[in-house]
């Protein structure tokens, strides 16, 4: 039952995200949220509290990904519960092409509701790949 209504909650939150609103997303983090993106990419780091993850957010939304969650499974007491997350995300370019397509597994905990921490792996070479494509097409971002 709680698995099922994290896919419904993440899959609400995605939708916003890409809609463009990463709000939803950032409501259900708490105060000293801990976001950890390992690699050698621009989205890599430690990311620590609401701004911190919110900047990175926006920067998501902005860059216009694409994010699905495929499968949730959650467990534990709702003191501490273990979160894990597999999904795709990708970006088509200007002309419909497929520019960035990858798949993820986050892997989190709560506290009473709210995302105290999580990681994400994913191919991180296709991160790289991504980061070469935004510097020649969205330069500014």
């Amino acid at each position: 039952m709680r698995s099922w209504l994290a896919m419904k909650m993440l899959s609400r939150n995605m939708a916003s995200i890409r809609e463009g609103d990463y709000g939803p997303t950032l409501k259900m983090d708490a105060d000293d949220i801990w976001l950890h993106f390992p690699g050698e990419n621009s989205w890599a780091g430690d990311h620590r509290g609401k701004e911190a993850v919110g900047q990175w957010l926006a920067r998501f939304v902005k860059v216009g990904l694409q994010i699905y969650p495929d499968e949730v499974m959650v467990t534990g007491w709702p003191w501490h519960m273990t979160m894990a997350v597999r999904g795709h995300i990708y970006l088509d370019g200007s002309g419909g092409e497929r520019v960035y397509d990858n798949r993820y597994v986050i892997w989190g905990h709560l506290r009473w509701g709210k995302l105290a921490d999580y990681e994400v792996y994913e191919d991180t070479q296709k991160s790289v790949a991504l980061d070469e494509y935004l510097a020649v097409h969205q330069p500014a971002i």
